[in-house]
């Protein structure tokens, strides 16, 4: 490992740059832009580790029997009447956001797809290899200096911007995850603060003087004290490059079942810099199944029963909309996961009825915009929103109607005819075997975007798998087919979908890869004895 040491005001760091030869990308970490960072890391280091200690004694808590409810502490900045800032011109029309993650062709291809936004996501849909770090903030500044194009070798096609590309808002990782590559004193780095200090840093004169500015999407947020972290941020950055209050904006992902409860809190913590909220789906069900792993009356049925038509998934969207609309911020809808089926014209046009029909949903529900995840399911979106939204948005449509309580937030889908909380299949025993496991070889491979059977996946697919198989196995949950759901048969069926897989791609292919490395890891997150909180956390040892 090749170290670069800088001192100032006995300050050191540890930079690893042995495996980039790419001078563009050793230029974005200047001097300057690591003195920077290495500034966020001295100034909110410690609060955001004491933070994520703080998550550990919530956890006690609810396993100790404690139910989440709506804090009496903060009951006077939800009945009281405040808006946020300000909303930027170029925000103000988020009908259609599609996501993925910051490679050159996607940016590409998102940039032109027609949609309102872009999030170039360094999180969920990413593997953070050292050289998808750097590349992906290169290939974002290019972008943003209107100086990015690709050729595919393959087809000889060459791929530039439109006239006019999406806005571009880009998601840091969480407040749990680290980077190993820059050590301050010997201590990793937030992979937050690094995502956006180095971006911030490298790109917000050319967005300012764009007409646009640094935006951001917040992922993976619990509480309100966490949301106040981010203004922090915020405030000092602002400062330090004496911009004016309220240039950079974000948009915080309601993905954590506890957030749901201090969405007003949030909103009111970052209010000089959030433009809105947004329901991240796929994340906010593992956070239900890991918040209440501990608890047997907390049992989730099969994935693909999880639905935004259950009652506690309905709720949080509805309370979304409701909470955001008062505060004069967007309410920004959920994932198509979605992707074009080829070759099978009968079942694409049943994948993309069901994109028409949830996107129909959130509209009249009143969210202001929705996510895709696939440049093809554009259209498909917008043509909805276009047919309903008279104006960019629907911030007047308030949503007084809605009544949403905590035991709404946490009503469970379904009760078997025996009395027995979730119906668990052993299809859906499997599928998250199957999917777990190809999941997370790619993700070990360098790529964390993975279409698989017809759905673009990201890391809180493999979360929900693990997860839900752990939660499982510690109950000795029944399959509806009357099984126990106990290791040694939970070793039987993926010892048999390992060997499915095996057949699907081939011998030479299976022995190229890394399955062996990924069945282990994800044997190892859902059987161990006590619940690993992220497995991305574990994974990241292994890249």
């Amino acid at each position: 490992m090749v170290h670069i040491y800088y001192k100032q005001i006995s300050m050191d760091y540890t930079l690893n740059l042995e495996k980039i030869q790419n001078n563009e990308l050793k230029n974005l970490l200047s001097k300057e832009c690591l003195d920077f960072v290495v500034d966020l890391h001295n100034l909110f280091n410690s609060k955001r580790i004491h933070l994520l200690k703080e998550r550990t004694k919530i956890q006690k808590k609810i396993d100790d029997g404690w139910i989440p409810d709506f804090l009496d502490e903060t009951k006077h900045i939800r009945e009281s009447d405040w808006t946020i800032l300000s909303t930027p011109d170029d925000l103000i029309d988020r009908r259609v956001e599609i996501t993925g993650p910051p490679q050159r062709k996607m940016i590409i291809n998102a940039l032109n797809s027609g949609a309102k936004t872009f999030m170039a996501d360094f999180e969920d849909s990413l593997s953070p290899t050292w050289s998808n770090l750097l590349e992906g903030q290169l290939y974002l500044l290019k972008a943003n200096k209107r100086d990015i194009d690709f050729k595919d070798e393959t087809s000889g096609k060459n791929y530039k911007l439109s006239e006019k590309p999406a806005v571009l808002i880009v998601r840091p990782r969480g407040w749990h995850l680290p980077e190993k590559n820059l050590k301050i004193h010997g201590e990793e780095i937030s992979g937050s603060l690094f995502d956006f200090g180095v971006y911030f840093f490298n790109n917000h004169k050319i967005l300012v003087s764009n007409g646009s500015g640094p935006y951001f999407y917040l992922p993976k947020l619990e509480n309100h004290k966490e949301a106040r972290l981010w203004a922090e941020v915020f405030k000092f950055s602002e400062e330090y490059f004496n911009l004016a209050k309220g240039t950079i904006k974000a948009t915080v992902l309601i993905e954590t079942i506890l957030a749901a409860f201090e969405m007003d809190e949030i909103l009111y913590e970052l209010k000089d810099n959030i433009v809105g909220l947004n329901c991240g789906r796929w994340d906010y069900i593992f956070s239900f199944i890991k918040k209440f792993r501990n608890r047997s009356d907390y049992i989730l049925p099969d994935r693909s029963l999880v639905s935004m038509r259950v009652h506690f998934m309905k709720s949080y969207s509805e309370l979304l909309i409701q909470t955001c609309h008062k505060r004069r911020a967007h309410a920004i809808g959920g994932m198509a996961a979605q992707i074009p089926i080829k070759n099978d014209e009968e079942k694409n046009k049943k994948s993309l009825q069901k994109v028409y029909d949830d996107k129909l949903i959130e509209v009249y529900n009143g969210h202001d915009g929705t996510w895709v995840a696939h440049p093809a399911l554009v259209k498909i979106a917008k043509d909805v929103f276009d047919a309903q939204l008279e104006y960019p948005c629907q911030l007047g449509n308030k949503r007084e109607d809605i009544k949403v309580s905590s035991k709404d937030l946490l009503k469970l889908p379904v009760k078997t005819a025996g009395g027995r909380i979730g119906i668990i299949t052993e299809e859906g025993i499997r599928m998250n075997i199957n999917v777990g496991i190809l999941y997370i070889e790619s993700w070990l491979k360098g790529n964390g975007c993975v279409p698989l059977y017809n759905l673009m996946e990201d890391a809180a697919t493999a979360e929900i798998s693990r997860a839900q198989i752990w939660q499982w196995l510690k109950h000795r949950a029944i399959t509806i087919e009357g099984k126990e759901i106990t290791v040694e048969y939970f070793n039987l069926l993926l010892k048999e979908e390992l060997k499915k897989i095996k057949i699907n791609i081939g011998e030479d292919n299976y022995n190229l890869g890394k399955y062996e490395e990924a069945s282990k890891l994800f044997i190892s997150m859902s059987t161990s004895k006590e619940f690993e909180e992220f497995l991305t956390l574990s994974a990241y040892n292994l890249i």
